[in-house]
């Protein structure tokens, strides 16, 4: 009987822990495919950096979609009601089921760029025949390791870690007010894009922000306020260093260390 044969599988997010990842297993598993479900509402820094990423590994990302039904068919399906963290529909129609799709019935050790400091889970199918494998928590590497990976390569980090936390879709519920006066002023359009999306007049659940819609938060003074709240919260947690300086919104030029020390801050 013909053993089946096992693949190997990355799914990149486009941030810096599944691009490091990527980068520590490229020579320890040579048959690895990299993949990346694509939203089509990524940040532009997003594409830039797996374009840069797959020049480093020699090998293609290979860019999965959803075969069409992308993120406004979806909430048109919902009639308008947005994704939200208590109703992650986007994440299961257009990362996962794309993914596994992928995968079919094949059997498969799935990647994850998991570290050893965080305190999360991680994607773990429900599917039998995929396996999922966290080579950072089991060899015990944090953060600190993460941006030294990248660092040394001279890949460094995503551009969107100047005024954003994460990874995701340029929309992404998960952003802190602070992040979505950087995608303002980063990306007006995409911002003007997302709001469009909002439906205020319909209460909780369509708008992005459970409490403010972005017309609101876009206003002058609010972006001030927001802007102030942010650095007064930066320097709380700077613990009084004196060579910490301001990042995101504020400053485009920091040290790993530095930046390690406002992830931690950011729990990413």
């Amino acid at each position: 009987m013909t053993k089946k044969l096992v693949r190997h599988i990355l799914n990149l997010s486009g941030g810096k822990d599944s691009a490091a990842l990527a980068i520590y297993l490229r020579d320890r598993i040579p048959g690895l495919e990299y993949v990346f479900c694509d939203t089509k509402k990524e940040l532009p820094e997003t594409y830039e950096y797996l374009d840069r990423l797959e020049a480093y590994l020699g090998r293609s990302v290979i860019h999965l979609d959803n075969g069409g039904r992308d993120f406004d068919h979806h909430l048109a399906l919902r009639r308008g009601f947005l994704p939200s963290p208590r109703n992650r529909w986007c994440t299961e129609e257009l990362k996962i089921k794309p993914f596994e799709r992928y995968v079919g019935n094949d059997q498969v050790l799935s990647y994850v760029g998991l570290r050893a400091d965080e305190d999360r889970q991680g994607y773990v199918s429900t599917k039998p025949n995929i396996i999922p494998k966290f080579p950072f928590r089991d060899e015990g590497i944090t953060l600190h390791d993460v941006l030294r990976i990248l660092e040394s390569l001279g890949l460094g980090l995503p551009r969107y870690y100047w005024w954003r936390s994460r990874s995701g879709c340029f929309f992404c519920f998960y952003q802190r007010k602070s992040e979505w006066v950087g995608l303002l002023e980063n990306h007006p359009e995409l911002f003007e894009e997302a709001r469009r999306y909002e439906r205020p007049e319909l209460g909780q659940g369509y708008t992005w922000c459970d409490n403010e819609s972005l017309e609101e938060l876009a206003k002058p003074e609010r972006v001030a306020q927001i802007k102030n709240e942010y650095a007064e919260s930066l320097l709380k947690g700077a613990r009084k260093k004196t060579d910490t300086r301001l990042c995101g919104l504020f400053n485009d030029s920091l040290s790993a260390d530095t930046m390690a020390e406002v992830m931690k801050s950011w729990k990413v």
